[in-house]
């Protein structure tokens, strides 16, 4: 069976569309198809929606609710953890992702020559602001965390119980699941297809949602804080040598008849800030093991149901 994970936060106008497509797709996928919605904590009435309209569509169902707003990493383990079929995908509710793609996941995975199938962003029917904000985003995350990345990122992908079972077992807060998709190997293949544009709402991937998941990523598989505050370092004391040799040249030659103001606060600055940016880093790690010592769950599960197609079918034939 092919188990479909979708997190849903604020997409209630996408919910009708969404249901509509997913029952196409399950008449191409087959009746080994479920559909895993996880509602994390959305403040609309998506749940509601839900709730009301999957007794009555005619694929497998299981609807999640979260008991608060634990971000999509963690919707989407909460997803894979209910998961019951052989192959997994995972896909926003917002439609941008062609849900066609999930059937090309299938048959790649089926084959067995792949673990993971990974869709990759030919274009994207983006504004431009958002088009460049995503090109520095992920240029960035290439360039310093995990160049295996694709250029235009990873927003769905499809991949096999084992690859399912191996990241569920990786029970990290603040951490990043493209990272960790990435992270675990396997075998890989990539599937072009152009990114739709947003037709309903607004997306919750704001600024400072893609911030906390750049920082979490960065301090998750790289050790990049470290190299460049060694890197920083370094070029303080360089700096703080040749100053000190310059002071001591002028003092001893008579040029410097009083200590130079100056001088001496831009050091004091310069240093106190390094000072500031070592706890900084330092204190950031501290706490994310500290987090991951706490050995709490990323998410907690206020409410679970599940729908079967044969429900449909019953209401079906006593209509």
């Amino acid at each position: 069976m092919m188990s479909l994970v979708i997190p849903v936060y604020k997409n209630s106008g996408n919910i009708p569309p969404l249901l509509a497509a997913l029952r196409e797709l399950r008449a191409k996928v087959g009746e080994a198809f479920e559909v895993v919605f996880v509602v994390d904590g959305s403040p609309d009435d998506s749940f509601l929606q839900l709730t009301n309209l999957l007794p009555q569509e005619p694929f497998q169902s299981q609807l999640l609710l979260l008991s608060r707003n634990f971000g999509a990493f963690a919707a989407i383990q909460a997803g894979l953890g209910a998961a019951r079929g052989e192959r997994c995908a995972v896909m926003a509710a917002d439609l941008q992702e062609p849900p066609e793609l999930i059937t090309t996941f299938d048959e790649v995975l089926r084959s067995g020559d792949y673990d993971v199938a990974i869709g990759v962003r030919t274009s994207r029917n983006d504004p431009l602001s958002t088009r460049v904000m995503s090109a520095l985003f992920w240029g960035f995350y290439r360039r310093f965390v995990q160049p295996e990345i694709p250029e235009g990122g990873v927003d769905i992908f499809s991949c096999t119980k084992k690859v399912r079972e191996q990241i569920l077992l990786l029970r990290e807060n603040n951490s990043s699941l493209v990272g960790l998709l990435f992270w675990v190997g396997f075998r890989r293949t990539q599937i072009p297809y152009q990114r739709k544009s947003r037709e309903v709402g607004v997306s919750a991937w704001t600024f400072a949602r893609k911030l906390r998941y750049l920082t979490d990523s960065i301090y998750g598989f790289s050790d990049l804080p470290i190299r460049l505050l060694t890197r920083i370092g370094s070029l303080g004391l360089l700096v703080s040598i040749t100053l000190g040799i310059v002071v001591m040249a002028g003092k001893l030659f008579g040029a410097i008849p009083v200590p130079g103001y100056a001088a001496t606060v831009l050091t004091v600055v310069f240093f106190g800030a390094l000072n500031c940016l070592g706890l900084g880093v330092i204190g950031n790690y501290v706490w994310r093991t500290f987090e991951n010592t706490k050995v709490r769950p990323n998410y907690v599960v206020a409410s679970a149901s599940s729908f079967s197609a044969a429900a449909f079918e019953s209401q079906k034939e006593d209509s």
